[in-house]
């Protein structure tokens, strides 16, 4: 027999009180329950170091389910920095909320020490990506956009993805982006009533039906890119949340109205993003599952961790055929 109905309300009321306190700990929002993302430790872009191009001279640390570190990640691979920078990746800690080094590493064994040994604020959440001086001793950045920014005038072998000429329409769109996708996964996900998730899921909907047009026209005009015939920073703040989108933000975040086969154009430019050197490399799918199912407790209570697609039939097919006559583009 089902449960009593007035046990249901009870039960309803009690876990709605505690379901909101817990996303208060998950993620601040505003009084009418939006989402609204902490600001960064770090947050200034630094100056370009000195000694930006000594072997090992810096570190980028990252984590492999984090959209925020994968645009980092993306950038430090696609700019050809292994040279200059060390890439480190920090381990989740659910129990503790917290990331965690395998090794320790400047005399810490948390990335929580290694924010409060830099001098962040006592209460300041620790996050990644980070980007370490070890001459220096210190974290110098932390906020994703100004350090693919920075990452961008860095001495590398990699092309300018922040050329002067697209610069203006580059950020247009890292602006939209920024709020309407990156953050509007989020803005769904951690909604906190009806009003606010279907805000949040028609800004993102409507971003991606404008992204299909732009890049409908660039593919007519033989440019596969959002910016041009080159890939640029604004394919890179974007594809780290669409190649989440079936496996992560869909099912668990509710971004689920039409599923991305039926944006052929983006499709076909996110498998060409996974096709440059080096991309395959930064994509941990079951990681991602891993950490998002099984660590949002608010979102997911049984921490059951589903199945998802195969990432690379994700990228295959129709959609992820290259421009018609031309090979995959490869950033040089």
């Amino acid at each position: 027999m089902p449960p009593p109905a007035a046990l249901v309300r009870t039960a309803r009321c009690l876990w709605r009180g505690q379901w909101l306190t817990l996303m208060g700990g998950l993620g601040p929002a505003d009084a009418e329950g939006r989402y609204r993302r902490p600001a960064a430790a770090f947050a200034e872009r630094p100056s370009l170091p000195a000694a930006a191009a000594e072997p090992s001279g810096h570190v980028l640390i990252v984590g492999r389910s984090c959209p925020w570190a994968h645009r980092a990640w993306l950038t430090w691979t696609l700019r050809g920095l292994a040279d200059s920078i060390d890439l480190l990746v920090v381990e989740p800690d659910p129990a503790a909320g917290r990331w965690r080094f395998a090794t320790p590493f400047a005399g810490c064994t948390t990335l929580a020490e290694l924010y409060r040994t830099s001098g962040s604020a006592a209460g300041a959440p620790a996050t990644v990506p980070a980007l370490y001086s070890r001459s220096q001793g210190r974290i110098l950045v932390n906020e994703s956009a100004r350090l693919i920014e920075l990452l961008n005038d860095w001495p590398g072998a990699g092309p300018d993805l922040w050329p002067t000429a697209q610069r203006e329409m580059i950020e247009r769109w890292r602006e939209r982006l920024q709020g309407s996708v990156n953050d509007g996964v989020y803005r769904c996900g951690f909604a906190r009533n009806q009003a606010a998730y279907d805000e949040a899921e028609a800004e993102l909907f409507s971003t991606l039906e404008a992204l299909e047009e732009q890049l409908q026209r660039g593919v007519a005009a033989g440019e596969g890119w959002l910016c041009g015939a080159e890939v640029s920073l604004a394919d890179v703040v974007l594809f780290p949340t669409l190649i989440r989108l079936e496996l992560v933000y869909a099912p668990l975040f509710g971004c689920s109205r039409r599923p991305l086969w039926q944006f052929p154009a983006l499709a076909g430019w996110r498998a060409r993003f996974f096709a440059l050197p080096g991309v395959a490399a930064s994509c941990f799918p079951e990681a991602w599952r891993r950490d998002y199912f099984g660590s949002l407790f608010p979102l997911h209570p049984s921490g059951i961790i589903p199945a998802g697609a195969d990432l690379a039939s994700l990228v295959a097919g129709p959609g992820g055929l290259p421009l018609p006559g031309k090979p995959p583009l490869s950033p040089g």
